[in-house]
């Protein structure tokens, strides 16, 4: 029998920031590589405060070898005299203190990006080691730590005329499941930080091999380029994207926008530097106006009589590019992830100053208010339509039995946490993944013909679509706006096609169809990619599979020190298509959850993802070119 006595001896007391050790996903996130990445961003925040506060303009960030990083700026440097409290240096204390630091001081820091709750000191507590240097007062101060307690008390290093913070860690081998910093992700993040706070100097460089790479960021048209880099790849439906500013009761608001001819609504909002991917009230209130302002500008231009009814937000979306951010010193989020902006004064603020600015700039541009309304106009047109053919849809559902796709062999279980669907390539796979699933829990959706490249057009089209209705009606959620996760008939969505070129388009355009109108699916982690092996490697009636060039070398490798023999009696075959393998080979290699393999498809950095898939799925070519003329050496696969 257990004991089950509770008492006094039961209870931890954790020191310092042992808890932090303890529990490092309550702080980070995740021991990954998303919360290995955090420590950066955590420290570099620091540095975007000094900046926001008026006092720092330029950030160096550096990877070095072993993975060590590097954290140098311009600001004020940490404070090192001894705090009145703790006793020890303020430098030791914002170190390795949690919730320690001047940004709950509305003196200090006006408002800040990087009150997360955690700060620097869990970045040092999850560090096997770290060093700071503040340039301070026309003295060097130094202090280093160790999993985060200070080894020895802060040091004078002698006068210099610098200012600033030096930061240098090397995350923990003992927290981390691995530790490799992809120097992309850190660009993409800091070239953000750099848009959003215009005139700021944020530099990167890896010296980790001997080819260095860097990057330098400093955009002095802020948001407005912003805009510009979001839609390189777009064709502008008027040249110089709309900006707009603001601030009323310590609330700062930067917009702009720009409308391209495509359909797609992109729109990326902010506070404090933190992306708000679920949005708030600062999203709603520049919705909110957008729609309002371009309605009244068609009643002041004489065209709302084009349409029966009023623009919505929908259209006025249309094609519109949007980056909103706001600045406010006591931000209040929902849920842990601090993804959607809570704080009701903010939606009147942001509501009242985009219409004020957008209908005045309409009134002195209105060359630019009739092509924007003229797109918005043909947006509502197409709504009309697609509104038609949801119905005329869901009359043809009606009709059938299921009210699913003839071709779905759907799989006997009704719980969808317990299902998954393969969308598969063509009839011949179809068919014998049919006959090789568990019938349980696993459907199959082949798919025939070529399928839309819904980035090159309108919703109406996409929901009428013979090659996507099945996929929309199959899964059950809608697409587009109507789109509802909680009606999502199967956890896992897989796609499983022929490992050449064809196969790799097909995955591209059912990803890009996912991405434009069914976000979600990927953002809670349901999209995933079946990986079918290439090689059969069959000797004296043993058969093996491999995945890939080194594994087809290993295998062979491996009956050669087994045997003796050097490839005698060795058959191998190259798969070209799915259809090639039998029910069982299809069971044994893809499709059984114990032996297959897939990938699973995330949303890392959501501006990255929307570039990709605009450069590579839409119809400006230039972008294309350059993309391919930037790349071609990189490519690892290519089916010839």
């Amino acid at each position: 029998m257990k004991d089950s006595t509770y008492s006094a001896k039961n209870i931890q007391v954790l020191k310092g920031l042992e808890h932090v050790r303890k529990r490092p996903g309550m702080y980070i996130g995740t021991t990954g590589s998303d919360g290995l990445h955090h420590l950066v961003y955590e420290v570099v925040d620091n540095s975007i405060d000094e900046a926001l506060a008026g006092h720092c303009d330029k950030i160096d960030v550096t990877l070095e070898e072993d993975n060590t990083v590097v954290v140098l700026d311009n600001g004020r440097g940490i404070p090192v005299d001894p705090h009145p409290v703790e006793k020890v240096s303020a430098l030791e204390v914002v170190m390795t203190k949690l919730n320690a630091g001047g940004k709950f001081d509305k003196s200090s820091y006006k408002v800040s990006g990087g009150l997360h709750g955690v700060g620097v000191s869990v970045v040092n507590a999850l560090s096997e080691w770290l060093e700071v240097k503040v340039f301070r007062d026309g003295k060097i101060y130094y202090q280093k730590y160790r999993r985060g307690a200070a080894e020895e008390p802060v040091k004078d290093l002698g006068p210099t005329e610098q200012q600033g913070t030096w930061v240098r860690f090397k995350p923990d081998s003992k927290i981390f499941e691995e530790i490799d910093f992809h120097f992309d992700v850190l660009s993409n993040r800091l070239r953000e930080l750099a848009f959003l706070n215009k005139g700021i100097e944020i530099n990167i460089s890896d010296v980790r091999d001997a080819k260095k790479k860097e990057h330098n960021f400093k955009f002095d048209g802020g948001l407005k380029s912003f805009i510009e880099y979001l839609n390189k790849a777009k064709n502008a439906i008027h040249r110089e994207p709309i900006y707009m500013e603001a601030e009323e009761n310590d609330v700062a608001m930067e917009c702009s926008l720009q409308y391209n001819d495509g359909f797609n609504e992109n729109i990326f909002s902010f506070v404090n530097n933190i992306n708000t991917r679920e949005g708030g009230t600062h999203l709603i209130g520049f919705k909110s106006a957008l729609t309002r302002t371009l309605n009244d500008a068609l009643k002041k231009l004489n065209l709302s009589k084009k349409i029966e009814e009023s623009l919505s937000g929908d259209d006025a979306r249309e094609g519109l590019t949007a980056v909103v951010s706001v600045k406010v010193h006591d931000p209040q989020f929902e849920g842990q992830t601090k993804a959607k902006l809570g704080n009701s004064e903010v939606k009147g603020i942001v509501e009242a100053a985009v219409n004020e600015r957008l209908s005045a700039y309409f009134e002195e541009n209105p060359g630019v208010a009739r092509q924007i309304l003229e797109k918005t106009l043909l947006a509502a047109k197409a709504r009309i339509a697609a509104r038609k053919a949801r119905e005329l849809t869901r009359r043809k559902s009606a009709l059938e039995s299921s009210g699913l796709p003839g071709k779905l062999a759907d799989c006997s279980e009704r719980d969808p946490k317990k299902c998954e669907v393969y969308i598969v390539e063509g009839d011949s796979a179809g068919g014998s993944a049919k006959l090789g699933r568990d019938r349980q829990f696993q459907a199959i959706l082949p798919l025939w013909g070529k399928m839309l490249n819904v980035e090159k057009t309108r919703l109406d089209k996409v929901i009428s679509n013979d090659k996507l209705i099945p996929i929309i009606t199959t899964l059950g959620t809608g697409a587009g706006q109507s789109f509802d996760i909680s009606r999502l008939r199967y956890n896992r969505v897989i796609i499983m096609a022929d490992a050449d070129v064809d196969g790799s388009h097909i995955r591209t355009l059912l990803l890009t169809f996912f991405f434009r109108y069914m976000k979600e699916l990927i953002e809670e982690g349901h999209v995933y990619i079946a990986m079918p092996p290439l090689y059969k490697i069959a000797h004296n009636k043993k058969v093996s599979y491999a995945y890939n060039d080194a594994e087809k070398e290993k295998a062979l490798k491996q009956i050669e020190e087994e045997t003796g023999k050097k490839k005698d009696g060795i058959v191998i075959q190259r798969y070209k298509g799915l259809g090639e393998m039998n029910p069982e080979q299809l069971w044994e290699t893809t499709m059984n959850p114990e032996t297959r393999r897939i990938i699973k498809i995330t949303l890392e950095d959501e501006v990255e993802a929307e570039d990709i898939f605009t450069t590579l799925m839409g119809e400006v070519v230039e972008p294309r070119k350059k993309f391919i003329e930037e790349n071609a050496l990189s490519v690892s696969f290519l089916d010839v």
